[in-house]
């Protein structure tokens, strides 16, 4: 009996269990994906995740805020 029955080629999930949308891009900032991608991530094809996999790196900059001022912002 072969082991290739128990392999998979599912893409595994990227969470971090930091769950917390970034409330100017909307995309969490544990996994950098968005709340419809990780609402249906259970259903996508390998092919669908590995997408979302590849462009994650990208979207890091998105979870920048701008300053709105502070002390920092008040001091210039």
């Amino acid at each position: 009996m072969s082991d290739d029955i128990w392999r998979r080629e599912r893409v595994i999930s990227p969470c971090v269990k930091i769950c917390v949308l970034h409330p100017d891009s909307q995309l969490c900032i544990g996994c950098l994906r968005s709340g419809e991608e990780i609402a249906n991530w259970s259903q996508m094809s390998s092919e669908a995740r590995a997408e979302i996999m590849a462009v994650l790196p990208e979207r890091k900059p998105l979870l920048q805020s701008r300053r709105k001022g502070g002390r920092k912002g008040r001091h210039q």
